[in-house]
């Protein structure tokens, strides 16, 4: 019997830490994984913290827990997964990684070395990385045996041409590693792949436009299935406006508030990252659903989910231009999935493009809200982050001797 074959038993776990919440889920590691348990805190270091789980049997429960900070968070969230029924021998653990600079390509065995290397790099997303990290190690305190993998967001992106790539700046910083990196591209693979699937290899291979968006947003230009430009840039600020991220700011503005506030480095990117965007803007809260709520009675949640909303028509402009053309525009996320008058907002003034929607598809949240016969076809598509690192860690193990596979 082979080594995969010997494996068929096992489990893969799967985390995928966001700004504002922690996903996991539990994949066998038969032929193709299959799903058993899915897990997530929504709300992380807000009111209201929620443990949403769910089982392959279809039954799924909401509780109020703990989630005061990111370190909370997880810890809830191992001890709900390891005390689980869905739960029996763990082969390893996939992360959803989400910076790996311009080194890591491909999903790779966290050693000790990667591990070295993700801390010399937490420079490039200190947002991120230091989480990440500390998500790896509580995994092997836990289970010191069991083999980890990474898998980088930022490897979709690796297809972007020199000219998406550079910015502005003086050469000798690209040179360092000052670029466009691009993030989400866990997301942006599981729809290419979900796309193909459901709608065929054309569709897949046309000149798409990605919208990821959520807590965090981005969108990217995808032609033939390879990255060629995207809106986040060095870092997961960038971009269009977030729930609590600014997006593109004039540079200047650092100066300014340096000289006029004496702010420091630190407290800007303090206020760029976790007091801007919604809830910058509306001074209400960084969630799309509550400013949504208000929006009707409120001028500074209205004008909020204005700005987001046009932010997001430009870039679709400015990618559908990169490509001289576009097919298709894609939905995903937890606001691209659910918010249907935010899809709706993006879209209005983009006929000229040959984009528009279906009002009754739309507020169903059907797979395609386009009208039949439209020029771009608009579709909803729910991504799969967690699939994609679970056969990602399926295949690094078929690559690893049975002894190295660690199982709990």
């Amino acid at each position: 019997m082979s080594d995969h074959g010997q494996r068929e038993n096992l489990q893969i776990l799967t985390l995928n830490a966001g700004a504002s919440s922690l996903k996991c889920a539990l994949f066998t590691t038969e032929s193709h994984p299959a799903r058993v348990f899915s897990g997530r805190i929504e709300r992380i270091g807000q009111p209201r913290a929620t443990l949403v789980t769910g089982h392959a049997e279809g039954h799924s429960e909401a509780r109020p827990v703990d989630a005061s900070d990111q370190r909370t968070a997880i810890a809830t969230l191992l001890s709900h997964v390891a005390s689980n029924s869905a739960w029996r021998r763990l082969a390893a653990v996939g992360h959803r990684i989400v910076h790996g600079g311009g080194r890591y390509a491909e999903p790779c065995v966290i050693t000790a070395e990667v591990r070295a290397e993700l801390q010399r790099m937490s420079p490039l997303d200190p947002e991120h990385l230091p989480f990440a990290i500390e998500i790896i190690d509580s995994v092997g305190r836990r289970w010191p045996d069991v083999l980890q993998v990474a898998c980088f967001d930022t490897a979709f992106h690796q297809t972007l041409p020199k000219v998406a790539q550079m910015l502005p700046l003086p050469r000798r910083l690209f040179v360092a590693g000052v670029r466009r990196y691009g993030f989400h591209g866990l997301s942006y693979a599981s729809l290419l792949d979900e796309l193909g699937r459901t709608a065929g290899r054309e569709a897949a291979q046309s000149r798409l436009v990605l919208a990821h968006l959520g807590n965090g947003a981005s969108l990217a230009a995808v032609v033939a299935g390879q990255s060629v430009d995207t809106t986040m840039a060095f870092t997961p600020a960038s971009g269009v406006p977030m729930g609590t991220r600014s997006g593109d700011l004039d540079p200047g503005i650092a100066g300014y508030l340096a000289r006029t506030e004496g702010m420091s480095t630190e407290r800007f990117t303090e206020m760029v990252n976790h007091e801007s965007g919604l809830l910058g803007v509306s001074g209400l809260s960084a969630d799309v659903r509550d400013v949504l709520a208000k929006a009707a009675v409120d001028a500074r949640a209205a004008e909020a989910i204005d700005l987001f909303c046009y932010e997001i028509q430009k870039r679709i402009g400015a990618l559908a231009a990169a490509m001289g053309g576009i097919d298709g525009l894609v939905f995903t996320g937890g606001v691209g999935e659910n918010a249907a008058p935010i899809r709706t907002r993006v879209c209005d003034r983009l006929g000229f493009l040959g984009i528009h929607v279906d009002p009754s598809r739309n507020v169903t949240g059907a797979a395609v809200i386009s009208p039949d016969g439209a020029p771009v076809t608009v579709r909803v598509i729910q991504a799969d982050e967690e699939r994609v690192i679970a056969e990602a860690v399926a295949r690094l193990l078929d690559t690893q001797p049975r002894a190295q596979a660690g199982a709990r």
